[in-house]
């Protein structure tokens, strides 16, 4: 037994298999046994292993400078570049930037902008936030409190009371309709949920409603159509910002430059980026906001003389000049369209699972996608157990997957994969699956 205590994992089931290194969609572990990366690491690596570019970027922008702060108006040229690049593309109006380190951080982040917002705007009531059930948004204590995945609530104590956190229906058409619901049944029923919520708490005390456009540790949740249209015109007659947690979804994972893009949200007021912001290459996150919530900030931070949030690392030079070399080859070597064209091909080969006798549903959009186990197809009853040994079988023949949300199988290779490793990774998937019910 290491000293290691390891994140995410069940402690009595440590270091099962130790890596030793990656090419391309590949890793390799110290035995040399090859793994197809079909989780792109942890939903991340969007260029896969071993870009040689990228390593050169990060190496050079080390020797140049290994580190500076931002600290009380200090500055530095890659953080500056890539925020006014974020801003350039993102869907948020005069957009403003702040870095992290992760995805949990950056919507910790978030939370205390909301708080500092609305007490410059004179609206210190506005303070709650509505999560969805079966939501994640990270594992800090501020964004652990919107996460609603019971394993990672249990024995935390969260989430804190102190938060607001109201939570409302998760969108899943398949687990969550009534029985002979249709969809648009289903979406008018959640979304009333949803405004009967605002109406109950009043909306004069909630700040912000916050969600993936398609969910990932949750089982890759692929909202109905007409959802978000729905969601959204409710938040606008009641004046509550919509938050875009694409920690996951950013930078071309969904087929389209943004997941707000593919699922039709218009004009988030947050947007929460990291992961595949620099292809995880080096840890990096960004919170970003809406410019007129930046302007109502300013006064009262002079006032106080500090606008007192940040981390040593906000805006790490190396991580900086990582991202903006990432987002240089997403749009010189067209990885969006690659993952819009093999994501489509991926999806379309999932598809061929929707008959398979343990197979309830299969959903994704772009390079990220899910099979959802059940006992059998007429009770939908999750077989948890089927989905955990699926998934050992798969590391066994080569491929990495991972169980989420107990009873699903989610895919998420990196952005380069060809169809021919689609072509791989299901070979593996379905030979695994046959395996599991031998």
């Amino acid at each position: 037994m290491t000293a290691v205590i390891y994140p995410n994992t069940n402690l009595k089931a440590t270091e099962q298999l130790l890596f030793d290194r990656g090419e391309g969609v590949y890793l390799y572990d110290q035995q040399g046994k090859q793994y197809l990366e079909g989780m792109a690491g942890l939903w991340c690596t969007g260029l896969g292993y071993g870009n040689r570019e990228l390593i050169d970027a990060i190496s050079e922008q080390l020797s140049r400078m290994s580190f500076t702060h931002m600290f009380g108006g200090k500055s530095h040229q890659p953080g500056i570049d890539l925020a006014n690049k974020l801003a350039e593309m993102v869907p948020v109006d005069d957009a403003r930037v702040f870095f992290g380190n992760s995805g949990s951080d950056a919507n910790d982040t978030h939370i205390k902008l909301l708080r500092y917002y609305f007490n410059a705007t004179g609206q210190p009531a506005k303070r709650k936030i509505i999560t969805r059930e079966r939501a994640y948004h990270g594992v800090c204590v501020a964004a652990g409190s919107l996460t609603s995945l019971p394993a990672n609530l249990a024995h935390f104590d969260s989430p804190l009371d102190a938060l607001g956190v109201l939570r409302t229906d998760h969108p899943h058409y398949y687990r969550g309709a009534a029985e002979g619901e249709t969809e648009s049944a289903f979406v008018a029923r959640i979304t009333t949920n949803l405004e009967h919520l605002i109406e109950r708490e009043g909306p004069d005390t909630i700040a912000a409603f916050v969600a993936e456009p398609i969910t990932g540790a949750s089982g890759v949740i692929v909202p109905p159509a007409g959802y978000y249209e729905r969601v959204q015109a409710i938040l606008d007659k009641h004046d509550i910002l919509f938050w875009a947690d694409e920690v996951i979804t950013g930078f071309g994972r969904t087929g389209k430059l943004f997941g707000c893009d593919t699922m039709h949200i218009q004009r988030p007021a947050q947007m929460t980026f990291a992961k595949q912001l620099s292809s995880a290459y080096y840890p990096i996150s960004a919170a970003v906001i809406r410019g007129d919530m930046y302007q109502a900030m300013v006064e009262p931070s002079a006032a106080v003389g500090v606008f007192g949030h940040g981390y040593t690392y906000s805006g790490h030079p190396v991580g900086c000049a990582a991202a903006l070399k990432t987002l240089e080859i997403y749009e010189r070597d067209n990885i969006y369209a690659n993952a819009a064209s093999v994501g489509a091909y991926l999806q379309s080969r999932l598809a061929e699972l929707k008959d398979h006798e343990k197979v309830g549903e299969v959903r994704g959009a772009g390079l990220i996608g899910a099979v959802d186990l059940v006992e059998d197809k007429t009770s939908k009853a999750p077989a948890v157990e089927l989905a955990k040994r699926i998934t050992l079988l798969c590391q066994d023949n080569g491929l990495i997957v991972r169980n989420v949300a107990g009873c699903t199988l989610a895919v998420c290779p990196p952005m380069i994969i060809t169809r021919e490793q689609v072509d791989e990774l299901m070979e593996k998937l379905t030979l695994s699956m046959s395996q599991a019910l031998q």
